[in-house]
C-alpha cells in the first residue's frame, strides 16, 4: 500500500503537472542530443580536411560521450522531478547517480580519444611522414587507459560514500596475497613492461633466440604474452616472462648483412692464386652493392687436401634477406668468372693413385699381349698363394698323426 500511494500522486492534481515536465524535459533532451550530433558531424566534416589528426580525434571521441552527458544531464533533472514527487529512497541518491553518470561520460571521451590518437600516430608512421616505436606507442596507450579506468572507479566508489583510502588500504592488502597466487601472471605483465622499456624487439622485427626454438616475426607485443609469426606461417605465443630469461637476437636491427665464403682452385692453378685474390678483391670494392666502408678481406688461407682455398669476408649495403641472395649470387658468379678468366678452375674433392715401381696396370684398350702377360702373373701369383695353402695343409696333417 505505501509502494502504490507515491505512484498514485503522480496521477492526481499536481503530479499531472509533473508527468507533462517530465515529458518536456525527454524531449528537449532528445532535441539537444540530435543538434548536437548534427553539429558535431559537420565539425567534423571540415575537419577531415585538414592534415592534423588530433583535432579529429577529439570530435570524433566527443560525439558519442557528449551524447551520453546529454542524456545524463536530462535524465538527471527527469529525476529532480519525478523522485520529488514520489519521495522514494532513490531521490536521496539522484546526486550520487549524477555524478557517476558525468564521471563515465568523460571517461569515455578520454579512452576513445586515446585510442584514436594511437591510430592517428600509428597512420602516419606507415605512410612514413613520422617515425614511431610500435611498442612504446602501444604501452603508452595502454597505461593511460588503465590510469583512466582506475580514477574513474575511485572518483565513482567516493561518490557513493565508500572510503578511497579504505578501498586503498584493502587494495595493499589483497596484493600481496594475489601477487602469491597468481605469480606466473605478474611475471609475464613485468615482462611485457621490461619490452616496452628496454625495447629489445618492436612489432614486425624479426627476432630469435639461441636459448630456445623462437624464431619469427614478431605480430603483438601483449601484456601477458608476445605473438611471433615463424617463418612456416605459424603463430607462436611466447609468455614475456621468458624474455627476461633468454638471450634474444634481433637481426631486423643490423646494418650489414655478411658474405663469408671459402673457395678452392686447384693445385696445378698455384701460380694463379696471386691474380685471383687481387681481382676478387677489386670487383669487391667497385661492386654498387657491397658496402666499402666495411671490412673487406680476400685472402689465400690454406693448403686444402684437394684444393688451394681462399676466402671472401665482405658485407651487403643492403639488410632484406631476397635482396641479399641476388646480391651475394652476383658476387659469386663474378668470381667464378675471374677464375675462368685467369684459365684456373675450381676444385673438387680427387684422390691420385701411386703404383709401386714395377707394376703396370693394364689400361683398357691397350696392348693385348701386354694384359695377356698381367693377366699370366697374376695367375701366377694366385698359384704360388695356393701351393703355399696345400703346404700349411700337409704340415698340419703331418702333426695330427705324431700325436
Amino acid at each position: 500500500m505505501d509502494l502504490l500511494t507515491p505512484m498514485q500522486a503522480l496521477f492526481e492534481g499536481e503530479g499531472l503537472d509533473a508527468w507533462l515536465r517530465v515529458a518536456g524535459l525527454i524531449g528537449v533532451t532528445g532535441l539537444v542530443d540530435v543538434v548536437q550530433r548534427r553539429v558535431l558531424g559537420r565539425l567534423h566534416a571540415q575537419l577531415e580536411k585538414t592534415e592534423a589528426y588530433w583535432d579529429d580525434a577529439v570530435v570524433q571521441a566527443l560525439r558519442r560521450s557528449l551524447s551520453l552527458l546529454v542524456w545524463v544531464v536530462g535524465l538527471s533533472f527527469v529525476a529532480d522531478v519525478g523522485l520529488s514527487q514520489t519521495g522514494t529512497a532513490l531521490a536521496d541518491m539522484r546526486d550520487s547517480l549524477r555524478v557517476i553518470g558525468i564521471v563515465a561520460a568523460f571517461s569515455w571521451f578520454l579512452a576513445r580519444l586515446i585510442s584514436l590518437v594511437e591510430e592517428g600516430i600509428i597512420a602516419l608512421g606507415q605512410e612514413g611522414d613520422e617515425p614511431y616505436d610500435r611498442a612504446t606507442l602501444d604501452a603508452i596507450a595502454k597505461l593511460l587507459r588503465i590510469f583512466v579506468f582506475v580514477a574513474a572507479t575511485l572518483v565513482a566508489l567516493q561518490t557513493l560514500g565508500f572510503s578511497v583510502s579504505g578501498v586503498l588500504a584493502f587494495g595493499g592488502i589483497g596484493g600481496l596475497a594475489v601477487g602469491f597466487a597468481a605469480k606466473d601472471l605478474l611475471a609475464n605483465f613485468f615482462g611485457g613492461l621490461t619490452i616496452y622499456l628496454d625495447r629489445p624487439f618492436a612489432v614486425g622485427d624479426w627476432i630469435r633466440s639461441p636459448d630456445r626454438e623462437i624464431e619469427g616475426t614478431v605480430e603483438r607485443i601483449g601484456w601477458r604474452l608476445t605473438l611471433i609469426r615463424t617463418f612456416d606461417k605459424r603463430p607462436l605465443y611466447i609468455p614475456n616472462a621468458v624474455f627476461t630469461t633468454i638471450a634474444v637476437e634481433n637481426p631486423s636491427r643490423m646494418h650489414n648483412r655478411r658474405i663469408y665464403e671459402t673457395i678452392g682452385i686447384r693445385y696445378d692453378d698455384a701460380p694463379k692464386m696471386a691474380g685471383i685474390v687481387s681481382d676478387v678483391e677489386h670487383m669487391l670494392r667497385s661492386h654498387p652493392d657491397i658496402d666499402t666502408q666495411a671490412l673487406i678481406m680476400v685472402n689465400f688461407v690454406t693448403f686444402a687436401p684437394s684444393s688451394l682455398d681462399f676466402f671472401v669476408y665482405t658485407f651487403t649495403r643492403t639488410t632484406d634477406w631476397a635482396t641479399f641472395h641476388q646480391v651475394k649470387q652476383d658476387v659469386l658468379l663474378r668470381i667464378l668468372g675471374i677464375i675462368e678468366q685467369h684459365g684456373a678452375e675450381v676444385a673438387f674433392p680427387t684422390s691420385t693413385l701411386h703404383l709401386a715401381d714395377g707394376f703396370e696396370a693394364a689400361q683398357p684398350g691397350s696392348d693385348p699381349a701386354s694384359e695377356q702377360t698381367w693377366q699370366e702373373g697374376g695367375r701366377q701369383e694366385g698359384g704360388r698363394q695356393e701351393g703355399g695353402r696345400q703346404e700349411v695343409k700337409r704340415q698340419r696333417a703331418k702333426g695330427k698323426g705324431q700325436m
